[in-house]
Parts: C-alpha cells; structure tokens; sequence
C-alpha cells in the first residue's frame, strides 16, 4: 500500500486561489502523489515542475528559477539529501522543504543539516502543506545594509552566513530567520511562538519539536567547542542570545 498523503476531508482539493505565483519544482517517485501536489499546487493558481527522480530533480533545481522545491527523500539515481547537499554547495539558496515518511528525530536533523529550509513528514494534510509553501516563499530576508552582529558573532543578509572569529557557517533561510530574530532582541528571552511566527509564518502548524530541531542545527553552527555559548534555552519559554548563562 502506497503512503498516504492526505486526510480524507482534504480529498476535493477546494483551495482558496491566490493572488500571487510560486514556482515549485515537485521531487516524488510516486506518479500518483506527484500529480496530487501539483493539482493542488496548480489550483491555488502557482506554477509545477515535477522530477521523478534525483537526478531530474538536480538539472530542474540547477536550471530552472523556482521559488521553492519540495523534495522527497527516497528518490531513485540520487537520492533527496544528496540533491540537496549538492544543490547548497553550488550556493543555490532556493527554500527546500522535505517531504518524507521518514519521521524519526535522527531523519529530520539529518535533512536540517544537509540544508533543508522546512521538513514535513508524511502522511500531512494539504492545507498544511500549501501554508508551508507559502511561507518559505515569502520569508527570504530584505537585503540589510550592514551585517547584524553580537559579540564576535556576525550575520550576513546577504549569503545567509555567520561568521564566528575566522570561521564561517552557512545558513538556511529558516535558521537565519531565528538567528535574525534573536540576535536583534539580544539579551531579551524570545517566546517559542514569536520565533514559529518569524521562521515559518503565521498561518504555519509547526510545533515545538520542530523549532527545537532548528534550534539545535542552529546551536551547533554558532558555538564550537571551546567557544563561548550564545544561544541559551529558557526553559517553558523560549531562547535567548546572551553571552552569559540563564
């Protein structure tokens, strides 16, 4: 039996259109679920290109302009992580949202790693989805005039970077939202759901478990052993970017 994709009160596709395009390219094995994504996709009136394997996947993400892709995991001839990796490493920045059965707290740091902006696990309802699409696509940073900067650590708007003494770290768009968000409220405790609001978007169902991992990926890229912690957890309520303990 194939995954399930949807819940059945979702099975009619009756989505709102909208008033804006997003180009997405579809990486999915499955025919079947591959066209259900991009009818639903279509009908709220953006634009598909769909891959059924790593290796179309990686031509389309190289080639085409696409404002977002979602990206299976279990692709055949190259699989979604190595797409992705490959995708990061020639600096392409297109959001890229993992769809993938595999639900497991190692799976999903994993793909946050290998650059992932958003990892939904399937099966998923498709508002959710859409509302995932939607706000990848609009939450890129507005070009800052000076790099933010706390400490020895600074952020740049304009490759997704951080830079922490002689080292550097590239960032998704994800996590430079909440590194944005934090460093500019430095020293004050920012509310888990300030920071969901930032990083995904209002209309986003993302839950802690999916900040934590974020945040996380995040810890590890600013502090190295022997360095200084920045990023600190309040615990019941939020994180802040200090450099002295909580």
């Amino acid at each position: 039996m194939g995954t399930r994709i949807l819940s059945h009160r979702n099975q009619m596709l009756t989505f709102p259109r909208q008033d804006y395009n997003i180009r997405i390219l579809v990486a999915e094995d499955r025919p079947n679920t591959a066209d259900l994504l991009r009818r639903a996709l279509e009908t709220e009136g953006h634009s598909v290109l769909l891959a059924y394997d790593g290796d179309r996947a990686l031509k389309l993400g190289m080639a085409a302009d696409m404002d977002v892709i979602l990206l299976d995991v279990m692709l055949p001839r190259l699989d979604g992580l190595s797409v992705l990796r490959r995708l990061r490493e020639a600096r392409l920045h297109t959001p890229v949202i993992i769809v993938s059965a595999r639900d497991a707290g190692p799976d999903i740091v994993q793909g946050l790693d290998s650059g992932a902006d958003d990892y939904l696990t399937k099966p998923f309802e498709l508002n959710i989805l859409l509302a995932r699409v939607r706000a990848v696509a609009r939450r890129a940073p507005a070009p800052q005039p000076a790099d933010l900067a706390f400490g020895d650590l600074r952020l740049n708007p304009g490759t997704y970077q951080l830079r922490r003494g002689d080292r550097t770290a590239s960032l998704t768009r994800t996590e430079y939202a909440l590194l944005e968000t934090l460093i500019r409220r430095a020293g004050m405790v920012v509310p888990r759901e300030v920071l969901i609001e930032e990083g995904w978007g209002m209309e986003s169902d993302v839950s802690d478990a999916n900040l934590y991992f974020f945040v996380r990926s995040l810890r590890s890229k600013i502090t190295q052993p022997g360095e200084t912690e920045l990023l600190h957890t309040v615990r019941g309520v939020g994180y802040s970017i200090r450099s002295e303990s909580c």
